[in-house]
């Protein structure tokens, strides 16, 4: 056999055997897309730049890549948010579609919310990089990206034309943020829900970033009345049908009595809220396993998070007596993490970190294990466990 005839044997060896691994690949992908993203995919996204592996996953949603979720949701996993019956309480949290590229496809993955932002009135690049840093052994991220943002009107002309009965049940959140350099948040903030107001299902005024310097300052009493009423003017002003709720985000790191005064500006007529999301990322770095990047500055997120969110929120249940509704987000990785939400106060869950790691079957496994909790303990909806926590 002359050696051209071997070269050509090799190559056709060789292509054969792509052709049957791409095959095998495609064939597992198609039948156990569970098993093939935890058994392929996460071990290689955990090896890709995090801020690299962000882009990747929003625009694998954003062209469909990622097979729709399979699961039905049950009917105990109903829940009453914001004037809406949800099929289910869980929500992507903001930062993961920080510019609206991907609504539709988290939608297709099983969550009845999705959350877009935050969204700064103009653009800008947020922090130098990295910026962004993973800490496995604590299933943790701690980022400082800075709101970066493409700004209110670009990202506006991106999903303006969204159809919302691709939502099917699910609401849409945006998030606003203030530029970096911004003299006058109460423009920034305004001027974000003069912008979206006809798009939102709801708003949410985020104060809570760590990464924005003197942005949580925000969260002082003084300052967040000037900024509420300010932003309730701007509410009022809009017609009565084009009025979405307002949501106030807010940080982990809050002593009680920080927490009373916003329940007391909150209460107030003028400076009021239609919901809280509780909470955002915490500066917070006890007991971390990681010593690589613990000391990074930014906020921390994942289950370091998970017992202080939940604490939060029972807290806040209780000094608002159960009549502003919460959204529940920080360290959710399994339907028991999301059922404690539940039971301290919570209608609504958020989830971000958990898919950074888990990616788009960790929601219908969160769904699955909330709905065999909810069941065993005789409640027919989410919304009959609402705060059944608190004592």
């Amino acid at each position: 056999m002359s050696k051209v005839q071997n070269l050509k044997k090799i190559k056709s060896l060789c292509l054969l055997t792509l052709g049957g691994t791409v095959a095998y690949q495609f064939i597992y992908y198609k039948k156990d897309f569970p098993g093939y993203y935890e058994n392929i995919l996460q071990p290689l996204s955990q090896h890709v730049n995090p801020e690299w592996a962000h882009k990747l996953g929003v625009t694998a949603l954003k062209y469909g890549i990622f097979p729709p979720e399979s699961f039905k949701d049950p009917s105990v996993l109903k829940t009453k948010f914001l004037n809406n019956e949800l099929s289910n309480p869980i929500g992507i949290a903001a930062g993961f579609d920080k510019h609206g590229d991907a609504i539709s496809g988290l939608r297709r993955i099983g969550f009845s919310i999705v959350e877009i932002g935050s969204i700064t009135p103009e653009p800008q690049p947020g922090n130098p990089k990295p910026r962004v840093f993973r800490l496995p052994e604590d299933n943790a991220v701690i980022n400082r990206y800075g709101f970066n943002s493409e700004g209110y009107e670009n990202v506006l002309k991106k999903i303006k034309h969204i159809d919302k009965v691709t939502l099917d049940r699910g609401i849409l959140g945006i998030n606003l943020g203030r530029n970096k350099d911004s003299q006058d948040a109460v423009h920034d903030y305004t001027l974000g829900i003069k912008t979206f107001n006809e798009i939102a299902d709801y708003f949410v005024i985020n104060i809570s970033s760590p990464n924005t310097p003197g942005l949580r300052a925000l969260q002082n009493k003084k300052e967040l009345t000037e900024l509420l009423t300010a932003i309730n003017k701007t509410m009022n002003s809009l017609q009565e049908d084009k009025r979405p709720p307002l949501l106030l985000k807010l940080a982990p790191d809050l002593s009680v009595d920080e927490m009373k005064d916003i329940v007391s500006v909150i209460n107030k007529k003028d400076s009021r809220v239609d919901g809280l999301i509780i909470s955002n990322t915490t500066f917070d770095r006890n007991n971390l396993s990681n010593q690589e990047f613990a000391h990074e500055t930014g906020g921390l997120s994942g289950k370091p998070l998970t017992s202080k969110s939940t604490e939060m929120i029972r807290i806040m249940y209780k000094l608002t007596q159960g009549k502003v509704p919460i959204i529940g987000v920080g360290g959710i990785f399994t339907g028991q993490d999301a059922y404690e939400k539940i039971l301290a106060g919570a209608s609504a869950i958020q989830i971000y970190t958990a898919l950074i790691y888990h990616g788009p079957p960790i929601v219908s496994k969160i769904k699955s294990e909330l709905a065999e909790l909810l069941l065993k303990d005789g409640y027919s909806t989410v919304t009959d466990a609402v705060g059944k926590g608190v004592v």
